[in-house]
């Protein structure tokens, strides 16, 4: 799957999430959301597009989400 259509599920995901009042509630499941139904691979792919720097094809919520994202995958590739 391209990294193009990745960026607009996610931000389809977000879009949907956005009706949530609590905004730490919509980025809980936002995250939530692509952890429990995406691949490890498609997750990477998504966060590689953050990492080469193309935040700006994200929406700002789903951008927060991916960033948090991003942060629990490097947590979880840390040697304990």
């Amino acid at each position: 799957m391209s990294e193009e259509h990745l960026v607009k599920m996610a931000n389809d995901i977000g879009a949907f999430f956005r009706a949530e009042p609590d905004r730490e509630e919509a980025l809980v499941g936002i995250v939530n959301h692509i952890v429990k139904f995406w691949t490890r691979r498609m997750r990477e792919k998504l966060i590689a597009v953050l990492h080469d720097g193309r935040s700006t094809e994200f929406d700002e919520l789903t951008l927060e989400a991916v960033r948090r994202l991003a942060a629990a995958a490097g947590e979880a590739k840390r040697p304990v």
